[in-house]
């Protein structure tokens, strides 16, 4: 089957793109709908669905773009240096943006969301380079078990306990000798580099839908698949849950089992509405965000400087916003201002649609 670029996948990321946009910069911390924010521990909120759901993306794309260039006549070997370079482009944008937050080099954070995209897309791309489906598969599997195993069944060195508390951890433990620079929590770090393995995981599993999604099957099939797909992998996730908990902090073999089944999901509902019935027109702005995600990422971090920390009069914009609201509601108010700060950040993304310019780091 001809690899083309699917309009669903733009959506999709699009739409995942903007997700983050809107709960990383609400009107006001102290005033947010619960659903807006990330699960304290243990447990999973939409918020939560929104990390998982770019690196399914991540692997879902991996798949169509180097099958298509190996398909195209493209050696294997002149694709090392294209990937080695757009890993080490995503993974020093990043630290960029969290050392222009304190422009302080001693409180720099070496993890981010950025290096741990990075991280996973260099990873998966050679893992599909030199793979095919069913040892990815086995690959998948094999991760979130040692993952679990390790979590669970290794006593932390030093005071020879298990424990699956925030700092308290295997992981932690892992990033406490392994991580260098800042952590975001004092002692652990949600994008730590020992929770980054099962994540590569999440990746692995879009790019075996990527594969379902080129495959010769009709697209009925697909559709199928993929909800038959997820809706098992969710039910499994839960059922993991019972004794390994559903937790993004630590990137969990359930977390990745629950939030890949809901990705299986979305991806495929995506596919019916936007390939099969043809409804592209009515999620544009998907569409927009996603075939420039990153810049999309990437600007609304810089923008932050104006609209969160620029003072006008005695504080911010976005303080001055959200005190219109505070006496009848302030949380309402806050939910706005992180959807006009959404519709800002669109406007130069749709510029760059219009005139086709699609940035790729």
């Amino acid at each position: 089957m001809e690899v083309k670029r699917l309009n669903s996948l733009d959506a999709f990321r699009g739409f995942t793109i903007a997700a983050m946009i809107l709960v990383n910069y609400p009107g006001s911390w102290n005033y947010i709908y619960s659903p807006l924010l990330h699960a304290p521990w243990n447990g999973l909120t939409p918020t939560d669905l929104i990390f998982p759901f770019f690196l399914f993306i991540v692997g879902v794309s991996i798949s169509l773009a180097y099958t298509k260039k190996i398909k195209s006549g493209d050696a294997k070997s002149s694709l090392y240096s294209k990937i080695l370079i757009r890993t080490v482009k995503i993974f020093v944008i990043g630290l960029l943006l969290d050392y222009i937050q304190h422009f302080n080099i001693n409180e720099l954070r070496i993890a981010g969301v950025l290096q741990r995209i990075a991280i996973v897309f260099l990873f998966c791309s050679f893992i599909f380079l030199h793979t095919k489906w069913k040892a990815q598969t086995i690959i998948f599997f094999l991760i979130l078990l040692i993952y679990w195993l390790s979590m669970c069944y290794i006593p932390i060195p030093g005071n020879n306990q298990i424990s699956l508390e925030p700092g308290m951890n295997f992981a932690a433990w892992v990033d406490s000798y392994l991580l260098p620079g800042k952590m975001y929590q004092d002692t652990w770090d949600p994008e730590g580099i020992y929770s980054t393995l099962p994540a590569i995981s999440t990746s692995i599993l879009g790019m075996l839908m990527g594969q379902l999604l080129i495959s010769k099957k009709k697209y009925k099939t697909k559709i199928i698949h993929l909800f038959c797909i997820g809706i098992t992998l969710s039910v499994a996730g839960y059922l993991w849950n019972l004794t390994f908990p559903i937790n993004k902090n630590i990137w969990t073999s359930s977390f990745v089992l629950v939030t890949g089944g809901f990705a299986c999901l979305f991806l495929g509902i995506s596919v019916y509405v936007i390939d099969i019935l043809k409804y592209s027109k009515y999620v544009k702005t998907g569409i927009v965000f996603g075939t420039n995600a990153i810049t999309a990422y990437v600007l609304a971090a810089v923008l932050s400087f104006v609209f969160y920390r620029l003072p006008i009069g005695s504080t911010s914009l976005n303080q001055h916003f959200t005190e219109l609201f505070v006496p009848f509601a302030p949380k309402l108010g806050s939910l706005i201002y992180s959807l006009l700060y959404v519709a800002v950040n669109y406007l130069p993304v749709n510029i760059l649609y219009k005139k086709k310019v699609f940035i790729k780091l």
